[in-house]
C-alpha cells in the first residue's frame, strides 16, 4: 500500500512540474529572464489557461493529499 503512494507521489511531482512549466509567464520574474516574456505578448486562449489553472491545482491536491496519506501511513506502521 505504501509502494502505490509512493509511486502516485512521484507521478504527481512529475506532473507538477511540467504543469508549472507549461504556465505562461506573467512578467519580471525568471521567466523573462529565459524569453517568457517573447513569447507572452503573443496571444493565448484564456480559456486554454484557466484549464490548465484548473488540472495544476487538481494535481496539487492529490500531490498534498498522497503526502498526508503517506506519512499517516508510515506513522502508523513505526509507531
Amino acid at each position: 500500500m505504501i509502494a502505490g503512494f509512493s509511486i502516485a507521489l512521484i507521478i504527481f511531482s512529475a506532473l507538477m512540474v511540467v504543469l508549472v512549466l507549461l504556465h505562461k509567464g506573467k512578467g519580471g520574474g525568471l521567466s523573462d529572464m529565459f524569453g517568457g516574456g517573447v513569447s507572452s505578448t503573443g496571444g493565448g486562449s484564456a480559456v486554454a489557461e484557466r484549464n490548465l489553472d484548473r488540472i495544476t491545482i487538481f494535481v496539487g491536491v492529490g500531490w498534498f493529499a498522497c503526502i498526508i496519506i503517506l506519512s499517516l501511513l508510515m506513522k502508523a506502521k513505526n509507531g
